[in-house]
């Protein structure tokens, strides 16, 4: 019988993968931690690109307010 034909209460908990879950490897970590941090960069990159592309469109005034 596969886990999804089990009723949930007899399932191990973490959905089948272990009462510890997914155990990564230092290695893995690292690789994880770098690919995140390398996602959270382009991520901001492209809002800020975003954000001078979209005073750069409106013109200098929509800094200075009104007046």
């Amino acid at each position: 019988m596969t886990d999804h034909a089990r009723p949930a209460e007899d399932r191990p908990p973490g959905g089948g993968v272990g009462s510890n879950g997914i155990v990564l490897t230092p290695q893995q970590a690292r690789s994880r931690r770098n690919r995140n941090v390398a996602i959270g960069l382009a991520v901001a990159f492209f809002v800020l690109l975003f954000y001078v592309v979209t005073i750069a469109k409106l013109g200098p005034g929509v800094l200075k307010g009104p007046t």
